[in-house]
C-alpha cells in the first residue's frame, strides 16, 4: 500500500465497516511505519483493473504480529482474496520473525473466523465491547507457528485470483 491508495482504501473501509471504520490520518500513520529499516509494519492492496478490491495490514513488535485489518470489497467475497490476503500478512510475519501472530474479529463475523480457523488461529478469549459505537465483543485469536503460507491458501497463481494483484 502506497499513499496514493489511502482515499480508494478509506472509500472501501467507510462501505465495509461504516460504524468503526478508521479514519485517513490512521492508515498515514501506519504507512508511515511501513517503510526503510525499521519498519514495523506491512500494508498490501488487492487490485483488479486499476481499482482496489482489497487490503490488508500487519503490525511487529518484538516477535509478535498483529493483523491490523484485512478488507475485500463485497463483489469479491468469496472468491479466496482474503485468504491471498492473509497469506501476504503471514509471509510478512515470517520475514519480521514473528513466533506469533494475534487478531481480534468481531464475534458475529463468522465468515472470517472460519478463514482464520483454516489457516491455524485458535481462539484464546474475547474483549468485551471492543468494537465502538455498538459494543460489539472481538474474539482473540492467536497463529502459535507463522508457516511459508504459500500451503495455507491453495492459491493456483502468485498473485490469487485472476486479473487480482496484490502490492505492497
Amino acid at each position: 500500500m502506497r499513499w496514493w491508495d489511502i482515499e480508494p482504501v478509506v472509500g472501501l473501509e467507510k462501505d465495509l465497516f461504516p460504524e468503526d471504520a478508521w479514519s485517513r490520518g490512521m492508515f498515514w500513520s501506519e504507512l508511515a511505519h511501513s517503510r526503510g529499516l525499521e519498519a514495523t509494519r506491512r500494508y498490501v492492496v488487492a487490485e483488479e483493473g486499476g481499482r482496489i478490491v482489497g487490503y490488508a495490514g500487519l503490525a511487529v513488535s518484538g516477535d509478535q504480529g498483529d493483523v491490523q485489518t484485512i478488507a475485500v470489497a463485497r463483489d469479491h467475497w468469496g472468491a479466496g482474496l482474503g485468504a491471498r490476503l492473509l497469506t501476504e500478512l503471514l509471509r510478512a510475519a515470517t520475514a519480521f520473525e514473528c513466533a506469533e501472530v494475534m487478531l481480534e474479529c468481531r464475534v458475529d463475523n463468522v465468515r472470517a473466523q472460519k478463514l482464520y480457523e483454516r489457516f491455524g488461529f485458535e481462539p484464546i478469549g474475547v474483549r468485551r465491547g471492543y468494537y465502538q459505537p455498538g459494543s460489539v465483543d472481538a474474539l482473540v485469536m492467536r497463529l502459535s507457528t507463522v508457516f511459508d503460507g504459500d500451503s495455507a491458501a491453495g492459491s493456483t497463481s502468485p498473485n490469487g485470483v485472476q486479473g487480482t494483484e496484490i502490492h505492497d
